[in-house]
């Protein structure tokens, strides 16, 4: 398989819904404390995104993985890594709502091409 990030074939795809005029200060939060455990951690995001039309005040995040068993191991190098629970701490008041999904590649031809 490629080295292409997009083409990871799966992605941790989070949709957390910020409280009403919270975004700058969750922003602020997320880059500061979190950041640079996930940076450490998770490796560099595909993504992150703030909602423009549709559902306000949201903030999607995108994550590649090799399979679940990376996905795994990672997740739990974040979740068990001394400086995570200040993030935690300090954005907990700011979030309304979480949503996890795990999407996977879609084998399709065209895709496969692109893999080589």
């Amino acid at each position: 398989m490629s080295a292409d990030p997009f083409l990871k074939p799966l992605i941790d795809h989070r949709i957390y819904t910020i409280a009403l005029r919270k975004m700058p200060e969750f922003l602020e939060v997320f880059d500061r404390l979190a950041m640079p455990v996930l940076m450490e951690t998770l490796g560099p995001p595909l993504g992150i995104y703030t909602s423009l039309v549709g559902p306000l005040n949201q903030v999607v995040h995108l994550w590649a993985y090799a399979d679940l068993t990376d996905y795994e191991r990672r997740c739990r190098q974040r979740d068990t890594h001394p400086e995570f629970p200040a993030y935690l701490a300090a954005s907990g008041h700011l979030i309304v709502a979480q949503e996890t999904r795990l999407i996977r590649l879609a084998d399709m031809p065209s895709m496969r091409a692109r893999q080589r």
